[in-house]
């Protein structure tokens, strides 16, 4: 019996339980919850994350937006925190850019190998010239 009422204690502990005096910044609270991502889990939002730091971030979203703050103040303090991993749309920067370059420059180095590749196949017309060729010096060689 007292086990049974220690786990549900810590059930409910567990549970986060934000109260929001507006409709406005609960919905700013609950987009912004799932526009962050959580640094310990693989590309999860802190909503849907039961990871400590995922429940620490929402405690400080909220706190944040209990304050005042702006959406992008908030956005603004998670990555100043975390980095820019923590944000779903991160900025363009010169590192971010290498991520698009890579695959288009992969696509024009593999179409070049190919075309290159084709230029040296042996035309059909090339191969008759050949095959007279090798005719000529086995008839040489005999003689």
């Amino acid at each position: 019996m007292l086990l049974a009422l220690l786990l549900s204690s810590h059930v409910t502990a567990s549970e986060d339980n934000y109260a929001f005096d507006d409709p406005n910044t609960r919905a700013q609270f609950l987009r912004l919850t799932e526009e962050l991502r959580c640094p310990m889990c693989q590309n999860q939002n802190i909503a849907d994350s039961n990871a400590m730091i995922a429940h620490d971030m929402r405690r400080k979203v909220y706190a944040l937006l209990k304050e005042g703050k702006s959406e992008q103040q908030v956005i603004d303090y998670m990555k100043a925190r975390y980095g820019d991993f923590v944000h779903y749309q991160p900025p363009v920067t010169a590192a971010t850019l290498w991520l698009w370059a890579i695959p288009f420059a992969f696509i024009v180095v593999a179409m070049s190998v190919v075309l290159i590749r084709r230029r040296t196949t042996v035309d059909d017309d090339n191969i008759e010239e050949k095959l007279a060729k090798a005719d000529a010096m086995l008839k040489q060689e005999k003689e």
